[in-house]
Formats: structure tokens, C-alpha cells, sequence
């Protein structure tokens, strides 16, 4: 699995990629042959108090999922990312068996 992380217009953190690859990694263990995941980062104008927004498409054979979060910290905006895209995961799962 291929993890591409874009922050937009400023520079993420280490420990933020970090705490990002680990949270999307574990989406392996709710469908095989996840192959490419796209995660966006941006900061959201004017400055309010859930001013993060992530956007993580998963790609796997025959399937592309997609989730738009906004939270007060990229972490936690990721976490609600993760959450929609396992669902979404257990759905396509679902389908094709």
C-alpha cells in the first residue's frame, strides 16, 4: 500500500505523517489490495476553531473511496476520516463477496 500525504500550503509536521501512516495503515486489515491512498491536507480560511480539513481516497482493484473530514486538529479530523473509509470498506467487502 502506497501512502501519499499532501499538505496544502504549509508543511506537515513529522510526527503529524507519522501519526497518518500508522492511522491509515491499519485500513490493510479491512480489505486486501488497498494499492493507493491519496490523504489531503489543508487549513481552512478564516481561522475558526475546526479550521482542518483531510480528504482520503483509497484506491483498490475495482474500487475508489473517497472522505472529507473538518476537526479542530488534523488528527482528529483524520480519525473521522479513517472511521468513514473502514465503513465504506465493509460495504465493497460486503459486495463482493
Amino acid at each position: 500500500m502506497d501512502i501519499n500525504i499532501q499538505a496544502i500550503k504549509f508543511d506537515a509536521t513529522e510526527k503529524l505523517q507519522n501519526f497518518i501512516n500508522k492511522r491509515i495503515g491499519k485500513l490493510s486489515k479491512f480489505y486486501e489490495g488497498i494499492t493507493n491512498v491519496d490523504v489531503s491536507l489543508k487549513v481552512i480560511k478564516p481561522e475558526t476553531a475546526a479550521n482542518k480539513e483531510v480528504s482520503i481516497k483509497v484506491t483498490a482493484p475495482h474500487i475508489e473511496l473517497f472522505a472529507s473530514k473538518i476537526a479542530d486538529s488534523f488528527e482528529d479530523a483524520t480519525d473521522l476520516c479513517a472511521e468513514a473509509i473502514q465503513k465504506q470498506l465493509a460495504k465493497a467487502k460486503e459486495k463482493n463477496q
